[in-house]
């Protein structure tokens, strides 16, 4: 090889390593752009915009579709990006554990969660908070302080709210009997205890005859509150906690032909228990407010993210909703029927 020759080599080379030099010095890392962008919207930190996880306690229950809305609404304000994943029904304890479980690797911004269990989910939201995630509660409340904020219905409110309206109903006197949920659910053990409680201090000729789970499923309040109906043919009244056990205990009073012999109030508002209020087949609802739970939870984990001051607790209210009232401006946008 000749001199001319070498001398070409070598400024080939170095020209080669320069611009290599320049392309590590301007770039911000050797990945692919693609690669990067994937990462960081895995940890929420592409363009500025957080990840934040939604995590409810099922994903079957129109309730759960409000919460979701209310979320969507807060992410569009806020410019953050909502990861929303949940069990497909209610009181999988484990598949919801491990669903924030995957939240938590995946190093997400923040977390927003309907605890289906009080106790089981403990370790999961201590575990993200040792991660430094922040971790928003909302509907149910759990046994630690792990949280940033608490969003939820005042449901003990909410079942001395049905109790006063089931005495008022009754005129002060008679049998009834309450469908619960499911134990360890925090958000109706409070509502069923606010119900009994109340009926108890205040109102002494009612009697209470049964209390039974309904479980978490339509299907298991509907059998649940036959079974009750079967074994009570002089009930009175009957009070059920959630969505599930609503509409179990309203196809089960018409199975027997009791809707509208026995006073009935329920708790929340899917279409099927709005249908039963405008029909006379059940008395009233307690309707809380889920899209506010969503909107504020997301709120209040953004605000978390920032370093910003967060409210500890926040009350998205709680409402008795009767036939006559359906109509009025406030219960039509608490219900999204405006127009």
């Amino acid at each position: 090889m000749n001199k001319n020759v070498l001398i070409l080599v070598f400024l080939l080379v170095a020209i080669a390593a320069v611009g290599a030099g320049l392309f590590l010095k301007h770039g911000e890392n050797t990945t692919p752009q693609s690669d990067r962008s994937k990462a960081e919207n895995i940890v929420g930190e592409a363009k500025g915009v957080a990840s934040i996880a939604v995590i409810p306690k099922g994903t079957t229950h129109s309730f759960w579709n409000s919460v979701l809305a209310g979320a969507q609404k807060a992410a569009r304000e806020h410019d953050v990006e909502i990861l929303w994943a949940g069990p497909d029904r209610e009181g999988d304890r484990e598949k919801q554990i491990q669903i924030v479980e995957d939240f938590i690797v995946k190093k997400v911004a923040g977390i927003v969660l309907a605890p289906t269990d009080a106790r089981a989910l403990v370790p999961v939201v201590e575990r993200a908070a040792a991660a430094r995630i922040p971790v928003v509660i909302i509907d149910s409340d759990i046994e630690t302080d792990k949280w940033v904020s608490f969003v939820a219905t005042d449901n003990y409110a909410g079942g001395a709210l049905a109790a006063k309206h089931m005495a008022k109903l009754l005129g002060g006197r008679g049998k009834v009997a309450v469908i619960k949920y499911m134990a360890g659910s925090a958000s109706t053990s409070a509502r069923e205890n606010g119900f009994i409680e109340t009926l108890k201090k205040g109102f002494p000729e009612i009697e209470l005859v049964e209390d039974r789970y309904g479980m978490d499923t339509v299907e298991t309040a509907l059998s649940a509150t036959e079974d009750v109906l079967t074994r009570h043919k002089e009930l009175d009244g009957i009070f059920a906690c959630n969505e599930s056990t609503s509409r179990g205990a309203l196809r089960a009073l018409e199975s027997q032909g009791r809707a509208g012999a026995v006073k009935m109030i329920g708790f929340d508002a899917a279409d099927a228990l709005i249908k039963g209020l405008e029909a006379g087949r059940i008395d009233a609802l307690v309707v809380q407010n889920p899209q506010a739970m969503g909107y504020e939870g997301v709120s209040s984990a953004v605000a978390a993210i920032k370093g910003q001051s967060v409210k500890t607790r926040i009350d998205t209210g709680v409402e008795l909703v009767t036939k006559d009232r359906l109509n009025s401006p406030e219960i039509r946008s608490l219900l999204g029927r405006e127009g």
